[in-house]
């Protein structure tokens, strides 16, 4: 009798655990969610990303404001350009980068902290390398402070990023460390009563880290990546309701909007972008991609996505004679 109630139990458990397994893959995967035609498109901007591409960093700011017409733009903070030397701040160029979208009325999410957009993802300034984690976590703070408390008053900033998908293993950084992230709100939030948008990678978790710590979930999205682990690229399979769900989940969980912070608009193949062949860049992005990524964007629902790969777009258009990019995304913007 006794081994027979087992083998019932763990029948029972099994069928249990297979409709569990079966809803979840009706709710995240089963669904035509309605074409959202009204997306508000933004762009992400790196001054040391345009720089690596050999760019006019300048020029392809003005330029994505004034030819591509975009009136939302999330800006990188780098500490490593900021603050070449302990306690020695240079705020010219990202001053410039304010003002200018402050005189086009352009609204602007700055991200701050260590880990901002952009390899190696964590911009840590030669003399902190070397720091013990207390010190430099000190010194990030304080970084951090003087950032907030020079642009607080600016009407140009919308929201404060604090950190790039602080919960993802990714890029050349410090382990991770919750407490400090929550410190680093914290102190943000001390100084000035803006929204804060924390983010995580689109694809594997259902953002409720991000909800948790942020006043707003930022997720990415990429669709064609090179796995290195598979030595191929890799078309992520997740349809467009996946991400549709899981943004009504964290409204009805945490009472939270998702955003779009990083779409991808730029190839990400075997090697850095910059050592990347034409040819070899095209099998992750190329116009039909680009125009099939915008499609799967209106499908999920959200409301809001910023373009990641500005900057490769101008580098086609002016080093490679191919604007065909370029002037469809000018399509969204104006």
């Amino acid at each position: 009798m006794k081994k027979y109630n087992i083998k019932k139990i763990i029948k029972m458990s099994l069928l249990i655990l297979l409709g569990i397994f079966l809803i979840l893959v009706i709710y995240f995967f089963v669904g035509f969610p309605q074409k959202n035609e009204n997306i508000s498109w933004g762009i992400n901007f790196s001054q040391k990303h345009a720089q690596t591409l050999g760019l006019d960093w300048r020029k392809v700011y003005t330029d994505i404001l004034d030819d591509l017409g975009a009136r939302k733009i999330k800006i990188g903070t780098y500490w490593d350009y900021i603050e070449w030397e302990d306690d020695d701040y240079n705020f010219g160029d990202l001053d410039w980068q304010i003002e200018e979208a402050g005189k086009r009325d352009v609204e602007v999410i700055l991200v701050v902290g260590m880990k901002t957009p952009g390899w190696p993802e964590c911009h840590i300034p030669k003399w902190a390398k070397d720091l013990t984690k207390e010190k430099q976590q000190e010194k990030v703070l304080e970084y951090l402070e003087k950032v907030v408390v020079r642009y607080k008053d600016s009407k140009t900033i919308k929201y404060w990023q604090v950190e790039n998908e602080p919960f993802f293993p990714f890029g050349n950084c410090p382990k991770r460390d919750k407490n400090f992230l929550k410190r680093e709100i914290d102190l943000v939030k001390s100084l000035d009563n803006r929204k804060v948008i924390i983010s995580e990678s689109g694809e594997v978790p259902l953002w409720f880290k991000a909800a948790k710590y942020g006043d707003i979930v930022g997720t990415t999205m990429y669709r064609k990546v090179w796995f290195k682990e598979l030595n191929s690229y890799v078309t992520y399979p997740f349809p467009a309701v996946f991400y549709k769900r899981k943004a009504i989940l964290i409204k009805a969980l945490f009472g939270k909007e998702v955003i779009n912070v990083e779409f991808q608009a730029e190839p990400w193949g075997p090697a850095l972008i910059y050592d990347l062949p034409v040819e070899e860049q095209k099998k992750s992005m190329d116009l039909e991609r680009f125009k099939k990524n915008i499609e799967f964007a209106k499908k999920t629902g959200l409301k809001e996505f910023y373009f990641w790969g500005t900057e490769w777009w101008y580098w086609m258009k002016e080093n490679q004679n191919q604007p065909e990019i370029w002037n469809e995304a000018q399509k969204l913007f104006q």
